[in-house]
């Protein structure tokens, strides 16, 4: 068949049903893949989200993005994010956290400002890309890839930026957890300053556990207790965040981007209700259920970190990424400092 005769010929495009299915079983493949690298010995305190990031990102470079069912692929980096955020506010007790934190709570607000405020300075000392520095700001401050994740939309941050910036907080939260661990047997502090330590200056709950474990049950509770607080104080930074992106647009005359109210955080506020009043209250909830939920959203979770780890282009970003790690590695050193000699 002549050349010109093959270039006559249709094109056959994936059916837009079978682009969006394969394209969220694409994303929960490598989620899977990320998972059984997690098993591997040293790999596993790294975790089945950085590990499927990872994978996504090499995979990326290699054979490029998956045009085919790149709209599953949105969907997953885009719907099932919002839909794991909902249901992660079940993973927040506000109950626990009024009750018995408040204390925490005002030092919790004050690692946020700081974190943020922090990293955003050195970003403009040190040039870095803004919109990366202020993710890793308030990952750093709040609770790590989920808080960037839920942020993103509202600061339309681009999806290779949001993997880029939960892909800098996963490494570093888990050097400083392994930091942390090394540390303990020597620090002349007891089991619960040590875990308001990790639970105040640690960046993800997977890190603040890893770290806090060492310490003893009473460490990991008061730790995790202190992170619930940061959880908890997400969504009213993320109220501040739309307001202030709002009158940031309207102060600009050539933006008129208009800010869209993110109703995933109404569910995520609903679904924490829930899960502090109401499951294993009124409605009795069993643990085996309340634990698949949780596992069900580590699973959305990392699915959509691989959507967006597949915008991510290396030649793109190297030289975007080194800066805000830098700032967000200095952040974090001073971070644990302060609050060490603030126990």
């Amino acid at each position: 068949m002549a050349l010109a005769e093959l270039k006559q010929l249709p094109i056959k495009k994936t059916k837009p049903e079978l682009a969006l299915v394969g394209g969220v079983a694409f994303t929960f493949l490598l989620a899977l893949l990320g998972y059984l690298l997690a098993l591997v010995p040293g790999f596993s305190i790294v975790g089945q989200m950085a590990c499927a990031i990872i994978i996504a990102i090499v995979y990326r470079q290699i054979f490029g993005f998956p045009e085919m069912i790149r709209s599953g692929i949105v969907f997953s980096s885009k719907r099932i994010l919002r839909l794991a955020i909902i249901l992660y506010g079940l993973k927040l007790n506000i109950e626990m956290v009024l009750s018995d934190g408040i204390g925490l709570l005002v030092r919790d607000a004050l690692v946020i400002i700081f974190a943020i405020f922090a990293i955003m300075w050195l970003a403009k000392v040190l040039k870095a890309d803004q919109t990366i520095s202020l993710l890793l700001g308030v990952g750093t401050g709040v609770c790590g890839a989920a808080a960037i994740a839920a942020v993103a939309p509202i600061i339309k941050s681009k999806d290779e930026d949001t993997a880029i910036g939960v892909g800098i907080i996963a490494l570093v939260g888990t050097i400083f957890a392994i930091i942390y661990t090394i540390l303990r047997p020597i620090l002349p502090i007891d089991a619960v300053q040590y875990g308001i330590w990790s639970g105040t200056s640690l960046h993800e709950v997977a890190h603040v556990a890893l770290a806090a474990a060492p310490g003893g049950e009473d460490a990991l509770a008061v730790g995790l207790l202190a992170k619930l607080g940061r959880v908890f104080l997400l969504i009213p930074l993320c109220f501040i965040l739309i307001f202030f992106m709002k009158r940031k647009n309207n102060n600009n005359e050539t933006g008129k981007a208009k800010i869209e109210f993110p109703w995933f955080l109404v569910g995520f506020i609903v679904m924490s209700i829930l899960g502090s009043y109401v499951f294993g209250y009124s409605i009795p909830m069993p643990d085996n259920i309340m634990n698949f939920v949780f596992t069900l959203t580590t699973w959305l979770l990392t699915a959509a970190m691989v959507g967006l780890g597949l915008n991510v282009s290396l030649k793109d970003v190297r030289e975007r990424a080194i800066r805000p790690l830098i700032a967000i590695s200095i952040t974090s050193v001073v971070l644990s400092v302060i609050v060490y000699f603030t126990v």
